[in-house]
């Protein structure tokens, strides 16, 4: 295999304006990486097609450029372990992308799109795992069916692009952290306008006393009233005994001194 030190200049420095492009303007379902140090392997994460027993997986593949690319195909082939007529268990895929029908102006995109083609639309005539083209003819349920089962198994799941839970719970935390605001918000507006707790005030058309004295907020009921005007009947009834009483007095003393000038 070839490294940066023996692969052509103009080799490597194509290499990098295509796996730049690849970077900036990726494929659908398809993401490239690379080291730096080594073009001559080239690895890519490519997403299981919606509609295939593959959807939802995430299958790892790499291509191994041999020195003298791109007059030769690169070989090919899959780390993630899946079940499929054109991908021997090994892992090497068989495409004619990278035999016969190899073009060295194809180039990388080309490649890889290809390839994760072959996830739609297998090829079980020229296939490298016999069992999987087999089932894939006979019975494509049973395939389709075993396919999903490996892909559960082995390829990495896609992680969600919206997570509902989350949501809900950050959304309701929101809420709650709204509601704190909104009440604080009203504590310190009061606290700055300097309203206080409603309290018990007189009546504004009450009137004023001209001593500058407010009125009594509690004014006395009137069973109490009637309980004070109970206790003055009495005090009026002595005072008018007794203006009564100075008479009886000054005739009996008027009656004593007429009996003594008869005497």
């Amino acid at each position: 295999m070839a490294t940066n030190e023996n692969l052509p200049p103009n080799v490597i420095k194509q290499l990098a304006k295509e796996l730049k492009n690849l970077h900036e303007t990726p494929p659908e379902g398809i993401k490239v990486g690379v080291n730096d140090d080594n073009f001559s392997v080239i690895y890519a994460d490519i997403e299981g097609p919606a509609g295939t027993p593959y959807e939802n997986g995430l299958f790892r593949m790499k291509l191994l450029l041999s020195h003298d690319f791109p007059q030769s195909p690169p070989a090919g082939y899959f780390l993630t372990k899946i079940f499929h007529p054109n991908i021997a268990t090994n892992g090497e895929i068989c495409v004619n992308a990278l035999k016969n029908d190899w073009n060295p102006t194809l180039g990388l995109r080309h490649l890889l799109v290809v390839i994760r083609c072959l996830l739609i639309e297998p090829f079980p005539e020229s296939a490298l795992n016999e069992q999987a083209g087999k089932m894939l003819l006979e019975n494509y349920e049973g395939y389709a069916r075993h396919a999903r089962l490996l892909t559960g198994i082995h390829a990495l799941k896609l992680k969600p692009k919206f997570k509902t839970g989350a949501i809900s719970e950050s959304t309701t935390a929101l809420n709650v952290d709204q509601t704190n605001t909104s009440m604080k918000c009203v504590d310190q507006k009061n606290a700055v306008s300097g309203v206080a707790a409603p309290q018990l005030l007189p009546s504004p058309l009450t009137p004023k006393p001209e001593n500058g004295q407010d009125y009594p907020t509690a004014m006395p009921s009137t069973g109490e009233t009637g309980v004070s005007g109970s206790k003055a009947a009495p005090a009026t009834q002595k005072k008018e005994a007794g203006l009564n009483k100075v008479p009886a007095d000054k005739r009996k003393m008027d009656a004593r001194k007429k009996s003594l000038k008869r005497l």
